[in-house]
């Protein structure tokens, strides 16, 4: 195995640390952002708080495998984004990292009903806030991030706040917003009963019209306003890392260039779109189960749109072109990506199991005797 195949292995266990994380902790950001919408009283907000208070700790594990694989596998990556994208990862962590344990484990603390209305609103916000602040990376991510490497392969960057949340890096938050709330919903919808179930899958076929529309209309952007980028000069694939050694343009539309040389890889948006609509289906016809599947894939298929969109590119440059990090210069060593990849082989399959044996022990409806009648309940 050599270290093209390597670094291409690496390029699609990343895509699919992604995933799993947006299918798997996906839902239950979506699910706390439907709190206001779904639950009326006490004992609903109750019921919905408990349909993803003993699963979500273990879903989030899924981004810390993605974290930790770009450290890892893509040091330079890792250097660059979460230093010029500190500002939204800051925020993430914020609302995601600490401020959701506290609002579950604090909630119940007292029976104060002002406490627990602010406490759901914390809930709210770290469902909320990360679902758009992860689309706004990833828009980030497309339109290229100001920063560049000097002869020294030190980084320099022009971090800038407004630029983070430019027009279109909020549209794609609103896309991962829809997707999110589309998939949350739909879970609620399995794991509820009467009044909740209707609300949830009234709003998740809301949101599943919505990322349809979202989607098109980013795909339209793209092609049409947004500069992609296209390397120019021959790439040694299996040379070492050093992003400085390429010819790198940006023009309008590079982003579609692989559907044009690849065709059978438009079937990934089109799963996006699929999935999506199939969703809105089969949550009409009262199969929540299997529109859960379909929402899945369709998150699968939105994902995988930005990785076939971008590949090579990893993390464009906005301001310096030749800086921009590809899939063949910003890896780690042969080496690491061996053993990398051994450890990935033996643990990953490992988190399959014991995540697929949690979700068979809780299964079954979330009711408001299971609440009542659990002491260890949220």
């Amino acid at each position: 195995m050599d270290i093209e195949l390597l670094r291409i292995i690496w390029w699609v266990l990343l895509g699919v640390l992604f995933m799993g994380f947006a299918v798997m902790d996906g839902f239950d950001l979506g699910a706390a952002a439907l709190l206001p919408l779904v639950a009326r009283n006490e004992d609903e907000r109750r019921i919905v708080l408990n349909t993803i208070g003993p699963v979500w700790e273990g879903n989030q594990v899924w981004i810390i495998l993605g974290a930790g694989a770009i450290f890892a596998a893509w040091p330079l990556v890792y250097a660059v984004a979460f230093s010029i994208a500190y500002i939204p990862v800051l925020l993430l962590l914020l609302t995601m990292g600490i401020s959701r344990p506290v609002s579950f484990k604090y909630r119940s603390k007292l029976p104060s009903k002002f406490w627990r209305r602010c406490w759901d609103w914390v809930v709210f916000c770290g469902g909320f806030f990360p679902a758009v602040i992860f689309g706004v990376l990833v828009g980030n991510v497309m339109l290229g991030l100001p920063f560049y490497f000097d002869n020294n392969l030190r980084i320099q960057n022009s971090d800038s706040l407004l630029q983070l949340f430019s027009p279109f890096a909020l549209w794609c938050g609103l896309v991962s917003l829809s997707m999110l709330v589309m998939h949350g919903g739909l879970f609620l919808a399995i794991k509820t009963e009467d009044a909740i179930r209707r609300r949830a899958i009234y709003w998740s076929r809301v949101a599943a019209i919505v990322l349809v529309v979202t989607f098109a209309i980013g795909g339209m952007w793209v092609a049409r306003f947004v500069s992609g980028y296209q390397v120019m000069s021959v790439i040694d694939h299996a040379s070492d890392s050093n992003p400085l050694h390429k010819e790198v343009v940006s023009t309008v539309g590079a982003w579609l260039l692989n559907y044009k040389a690849y065709p059978l890889s438009l079937c990934v948006p089109a799963l996006g779109f699929l999935g999506a609509l199939l969703a809105f289906l089969m949550s009409g016809w009262g199969m929540a189960r299997m529109a859960f599947v379909w929402s899945s894939l369709s998150l699968i298929g939105v994902i995988g749109t930005v990785g076939v969109s971008m590949f090579p590119f990893i993390l464009p440059s906005s301001v310096n072109l030749s800086s921009s990090l590809l899939v063949w210069d910003a890896s780690s060593s042969y080496l690491t990506l061996l053993v990398m990849l051994f450890a990935t082989i033996i643990f990953l399959p490992i988190i399959l199991l014991y995540t697929g044996w949690v979700y068979r022990v809780m299964r079954g409806k979330m009711t408001k005797a299971t609440v009542k009648g659990e002491k260890q309940a949220y």
